[in-house]
């Protein structure tokens, strides 16, 4: 499911219009991403947690040459399921 697909379902479950599903998305999307930018977790109850992560300096290869490539530190983003998500997916 990408963007567009998942606007489509709101906007059919919900009865608003894609326009306004558009915007209230575009606006969750970037609530989430300015807490994490702060270096916030986020917590969805019964879907999952993003955590931001530092990730530190370290010695790559470069796949072509073999030599050794420094990669710069950089925050990451890492996700958990709730146990209530992993649950639903596993459900026969």
């Amino acid at each position: 499911m990408n963007k567009l697909e998942l606007i489509d379902y709101v906007s059919s479950e919900t009865g608003a219009t894609k326009a306004d599903t558009g915007r209230i998305i575009d606006s969750v999307i970037d609530g989430i991403s300015k807490e994490l930018k702060k270096g916030r977790r986020v917590t969805l109850i019964g879907f999952g947690t993003f955590t931001p992560v530092k990730r530190d300096e370290r010695v790559g290869r470069n796949p072509k040459t073999g030599e050794p490539v420094n990669i710069p530190s950089k925050k990451v983003v890492k996700f958990k399921t709730s146990l209530e998500l992993k649950n639903s997916i596993n459900k026969k």
